[in-house]
């Protein structure tokens, strides 16, 4: 399998070097841009597979890059940023990006960050033509309407069936209370919050009600939920 290219954007040598050097040794192919304006230019000229964007640049700040970016792109975007306040993280998945890796950070969770982008490329690809998502021993049929663990039918409400699905067509990226509450009731009041993490943990529940079942929603700490890769 071919290794994704990958755009760098970091104003600071040293740790743009870092992160080049890691993924040369790793085999990675990768072109860099040292502030916002070179990145668009070179993510428009060489539409790259994965973006990895420093938020505090000197020209434009990184949000503006994920809002442009995003309205022309799907590509995963990992920001990598001093900013670690969880409103900083909130503000930057709403605005379109996949991932948040605070600054300063191991190569190996880096690596593991990519590989996390990279299979949600591959999962994109393979399932963008067909109705039916399937993730490990969990399988969901669009067009029917119906979920499945290890071929049983789950019994889903229709906010749990809306929430499945909002997150396994966003499978390995970060979804926000904010993004999510607005999918799904069109609005983002606190109530909706509540309600989301009532309505998750039952879904939960259904999904991994076996003994030693596969864990299929992560939870992200005051900022959301996302849908895990399963090998």
């Amino acid at each position: 399998m071919n290794k994704p290219l990958i755009l760098v954007v970091e104003d600071d040598p040293p740790v743009r070097n870092l992160i080049t050097t890691t993924l040369k040794a790793h085999g990675y192919r990768y072109i860099t841009a040292h502030n916002g304006n070179d990145a668009l230019l070179e993510a428009s000229t060489h539409n790259p597979d994965i973006l990895l964007l420093d938020l505090g640049l000197y020209d434009i700040d990184g949000m503006e890059v994920i809002g442009k970016v995003r309205s022309w792109s799907e590509m995963p975007i990992i920001v990598i940023s001093a900013r670690s306040e969880d409103r900083d993280k909130i503000d930057a998945l709403d605005a379109g990006a996949d991932d948040y890796l605070t600054k300063p950070f191991s190569v190996e969770e880096l690596l593991a960050r990519i590989r996390v982008s990279q299979r949600r490329l591959n999962s994109s690809g393979n399932q963008s033509s067909g109705t039916v998502f399937v993730n490990g021993e969990l399988k969901i049929d669009y067009a029917a309407g119906c979920a499945y663990i290890r071929g049983e039918e789950l019994h889903l409400t229709p906010i749990e069936y809306k929430l499945l699905c909002l997150l396994s067509k966003n499978i390995g990226k970060v979804l926000t209370h904010t993004y999510i509450t607005q999918k799904i009731w069109g609005s983002t009041w606190e109530k909706d919050v509540a309600s989301l993490r009532v309505f998750m943990a039952t879904l939960r529940k259904k999904l991994e009600r076996a003994e030693g079942s596969t864990q299929f929603i992560q939870t992200h700490i005051g900022i959301g939920y996302r849908m895990i890769k399963v090998e």
